[in-house]
């Protein structure tokens, strides 16, 4: 039996808050709290809940940008967590994210080729730059002369698309896409998932999907997560649950989103 493209088990993550008496310790919140998945190459998990579910800070340990206090993360079966800052940077070429805003990839003072390439430039990777560059922006749909160009001359959907062509370039197993179409408009938000899904069938990619709106998620997920206040409330098949919602809360989101069971 092949091992998941990534596994994570048992994952939780504090953060202190403000002190309230010098006399005390101060207190913790609970970002994430005991969560675990797995993704497999070519499939599409969906995290979903509101502002302060712990989703993206579930986003950030899946990144190694943060460690979790409890739990692990195995991708490829390695403890990401566990590995000398070398060989992370190593295997970091493996996953890749494309965040809401493309301008937080972006620099607006550089041609967005440069800013394509800085994933190569990270892990060594010289050679046939230019081409990596354009070979990406080729297959995000814009045409490679785009690399001269910088962000202002882009629209919206553009920049994201271009924001998907860096997280390529390093030919990724895994994409973490947190938001990446929230800030859309419905039309381009479909191109941009079709394009995803495009991407998933061509390169074999497997992607955390992460979102706060379940008539999106359903569009493009294999599988769903739905987490509140940190803690994971139920999981599986996105149609079973879009079906037939076990939690309440789940049924809010689905009401919020004009999804209809």
């Amino acid at each position: 039996m092949s091992v998941p493209l990534l596994t994570a088990t048992g994952l939780t993550r504090h953060y202190a808050l403000p002190r309230t008496s010098l006399l005390r310790p101060a207190p913790l919140l609970t970002a994430v709290d005991n969560t675990s998945f797995t993704i497999n190459a070519g499939e599409t998990l969906g995290v979903v809940g509101e502002s302060g579910s712990g989703k993206s800070t579930l986003a950030r340990m899946v990144m190694a940008f943060e460690t979790p206090d409890a739990g692990e993360v195995l991708f490829q079966g390695q403890n990401i967590h566990a590995l000398p800052a070398p060989e992370l940077r190593k295997l970091r070429q493996q996953f890749q994210m494309v965040f809401q805003d493309p301008y937080g990839s972006l620099n607006p003072r550089r041609p967005v080729g440069w800013s394509i390439a800085e994933p190569l430039r990270a892990i060594g990777e010289d050679e046939n730059t230019n081409r990596r560059v354009k070979e990406a922006l080729e297959q995000v749909g814009l045409h490679a002369d785009a690399a001269d160009k910088y962000p202002h001359e882009f629209s919206g959907g553009q920049r994201q698309r271009i924001a998907i062509a860096r997280a390529i370039v390093t030919r990724p197993a895994l994409l973490v896409a947190d938001e990446a179409v929230s800030a859309l408009d419905v039309s381009v938000q479909a191109q941009i998932l079709n394009l995803l899904m495009d991407l998933q069938d061509d390169l074999g990619l497997g992607i955390l999907f992460i979102s706060h709106d379940l008539a999106v998620v359903g569009a493009i997920c294999d599988t769903l997560l739905v987490m509140q206040h940190g803690k994971p409330l139920e999981a599986g098949r996105t149609a079973d649950i879009l079906r037939n919602p076990a939690h309440a809360y789940t049924q809010s989101l689905l009401t919020a989103a004009g999804v209809h069971t």
